[in-house]
C-alpha cells in the first residue's frame, strides 16, 4: 500500500491494548498511536505514516519480540488481503475486543445506560464459516511485495479474488480463502484458468471495460452450490462456452447462474440474474423451518451463526403467543418465521422485492400462516395508515443495514409504541445512534454481542428495550 512518507521511526515499543477498526494501539510521548496487525505484548518498531495533533497512525517495521499471545497467521494472504486481519490475536481476545467495541459505542460514545454487556457469543467455526462470497476480476492484479512489475507475465497480470484495502481498481489474486468450504476456491481457480486459457478478457475495473467481470459462490449447510458468473459484455457463445465448462468440471454445482453487467458498478440488485442450469435456489434448514435462497437474497453468511443470533432476538422478544410483531428489514422472512411460533401474527417488510418473494414462499413451504410480508422503502410503507390497517404492533423486531434507520421510521417507531422491541445491529455505531432516539421513550434491558465474522473486527449486536412505564 503506497502511503505519503513521513521519516518517523518510533522504535521498542510495546503495544498495549486492541483498538477499533482492526487495529492495535500504544502511547508514546503522551499520544496515541494506532498500529496495523499488532497483537498486545509485541515489542515493534512503528513506521509513522499519519500523524495528527491528537494521535498517529502506523505499520510495524520490525518484531523486536512478539507477544506471548501472538499466533502464527493461518493464510498466506495475510497482511495484504483486506479480511481476517485479527488472524495473530487469539480468539477469546477476539470475542473481548467485540464485547468493548460495542460497550464503546453504546456506553462510552453514545452514553446509553445499559445493563452489563454480556460476553460475546463465540462462532462454533473460525475458518470456513462463510456461506457467501463474491470475487472480482482484474486485468491488472496488485502487484506483490518483491515482484517486478515490468517482469510479470501477461497471464500472470490478471487476478481474481478480493479488492486490496481503500483501492477499488486493485484486487489481489487469491490462491486459497479460508473462508468458505469447497468446492469454493476450486471453482474460483478452475474459472480463471479457463478465462486465461481461452482469452476471456478480465475486467478493467478503472476503464469499465472487458469481458469476465466478478463472480458469486453461495454454499448451505447441505451441500448445495449457487455460482453466479458476472460478465462485462452479452457475448453468448463465451459465455455460454464458459458456464458449460464450470458446470461439467463440478456437478455439485446446484444453481449456475450468469448475469451480463455493463453498468459502472459490480452490484446486480436492480439486475436480472439468468438461470444456465440447475435448481432456481438453494435451500438453508433452521429448527425444522426451510428457507429459500436465491441469487440476489440476504441470508445471514455465517448459518450457523445466524441461529444463535436469531435465539436471542426471540428470547429478547419474549413472546407469549398472543402479540403482534412487525419485523422490520425482514430480508427473506427468517427471523419472522423464527418467531411466529410463538406469535399470533408477524409481519415483515423489507425493501428487496426478490427477497419478500422468497419469504412468501418460505412461509408456504413451512405451512406457517400467521406471516404477512410487503415490499418497499421502510420509511415509505411503515406509516400510520400502515399500522392501522395491520394492527398495532406489541413487538417489533429491526434489522436494519449498516447505516441503520431513518429518522421518519423512528419517528412512526415511537408512535406505534410496542410494549417491546430487539434491535439487531452490524454496526454498533449507527446502533447506537438510534437507540438514542428509541431510549426517549425506552429503556435497554440487555445486550448481547454476537460473533458472526471470526478474526475481523465486525460483531453483530442485539439490543432488548422495554417501554418506560
Amino acid at each position: 500500500m503506497s502511503r505519503k512518507r513521513i521519516d518517523l521511526l518510533l522504535e521498542n515499543v510495546t503495544i498495549e491494548a486492541v483498538a477499533a477498526e482492526g487495529k492495535a494501539l500504544t502511547h508514546v510521548d503522551g499520544m496515541v498511536v494506532f498500529v496495523d496487525f499488532a497483537v498486545p505484548g509485541d515489542i515493534v518498531d512503528i513506521q509513522v505514516y499519519k500523524k495528527k495533533k491528537n494521535y498517529m497512525e502506523g505499520f510495524i517495521k520490525r518484531i523486536v519480540k512478539p507477544s506471548e499471545k501472538r499466533l502464527e497467521p493461518f493464510c498466506e494472504h495475510f497482511g495484504v488481503c483486506g479480511g481476517c486481519r485479527w488472524q495473530p490475536l487469539p480468539y477469546t481476545m477476539q470475542l473481548e475486543a467485540k464485547r468493548q467495541q460495542v460497550e464503546d459505542q453504546l456506553v462510552r460514545i453514545g452514553h446509553l445506560e445499559v445493563p452489563e454487556i454480556r460476553p460475546t457469543l463465540p462462532s462454533e467455526k473460525t475458518q470456513y464459516y462463510r456461506n457467501k462470497l463474491e470475487f472480482s476480476a482484474s486485468s491488472k492484479r496488485w502487484v506483490l511485495a518483491g515482484e517486478d512489475p515490468d517482469s510479470i507475465p501477461d497471464a500472470d497480470k490478471m487476478g481474481l479474488g478480493f479488492h486490496v484495502g481503500k483501492f477499488f481498481d486493485k484486487v489481489l489474486d487469491i490462491k486459497q480463502c479460508h473462508l468458505q468450504p469447497e468446492p469454493s476456491n476450486a471453482i474460483r481457480l478452475f474459472i480463471k484458468q479457463f478465462c486465461i486459457e481461452n482469452g476471456y478478457e478480465f475486467y478493467n475495473i478503472r476503464e469499465n471495460h472487458g469481458f469476465f467481470r466478478n463472480m458469486f459462490v453461495r454454499t448451505t449447510e447441505k451441500g448445495d452450490v449457487m455460482l453466479i458468473v458476472c460478465f462485462g459484455q452479452n457475448d453468448k457463445k463465451r459465455i455460454n462456452a464458459l458456464l458449460e465448462a464450470v458446470g461439467g468440471r463440478f456437478p455439485e454445482i446446484t444453481s449456475l447462474y450468469y448475469v451480463v453487467n455493463e453498468k459502472l458498478n459490480d452490484s446486480i440488485t436492480d439486475l436480472s440474474p439468468v438461470l444456465f442450469k440447475g435448481e432456481e435456489a438453494v435451500y438453508e434448514e433452521m429448527e425444522g423451518l426451510r428457507f429459500k435462497i436465491g441469487p440476489k437474497s440476504f441470508y445471514q453468511t455465517n448459518s450457523r451463526q445466524a441461529y444463535r443470533l436469531y435465539s436471542v432476538a426471540r428470547e429478547f422478544a419474549a413472546m407469549e403467543g398472543s402479540e403482534v410483531v412487525y419485523d422490520l428489514y425482514s430480508g427473506t422472512g427468517t427471523i419472522a418465521q423464527f418467531v411466529s411460533r410463538k406469535a399470533a401474527k408477524v409481519i415483515g417488510i423489507e425493501y428487496v422485492p426478490e427477497a419478500i418473494e422468497d419469504a412468501k414462499h418460505n412461509a408456504a413451504a413451512n405451512g406457517i400462516n400467521n406471516c404477512e410480508f410487503f415490499a418497499g422503502d421502510m420509511k415509505d410503507v411503515l406509516n400510520e395508515s400502515f399500522i392501522k390497517k395491520h394492527g398495532t404492533p406489541d413487538v417489533i423486531i429491526l434489522d436494519p443495514p449498516r447505516a441503520g434507520i431513518h429518522p421518519d421510521v423512528a419517528r412512526v417507531i415511537l408512535k406505534a409504541a410496542p410494549r417491546r422491541m430487539v434491535y439487531v445491529s452490524c454496526n454498533p455505531a449507527s446502533q447506537a445512534r438510534d437507540l438514542a432516539i428509541l431510549c426517549q421513550d425506552y429503556t435497554i434491558t440487555a445486550v448481547q454481542p454476537v460473533d458472526m465474522f471470526p478474526h475481523t473486527m465486525h460483531v453483530e449486536n442485539v439490543v432488548a428495550l422495554e417501554r418506560k412505564a
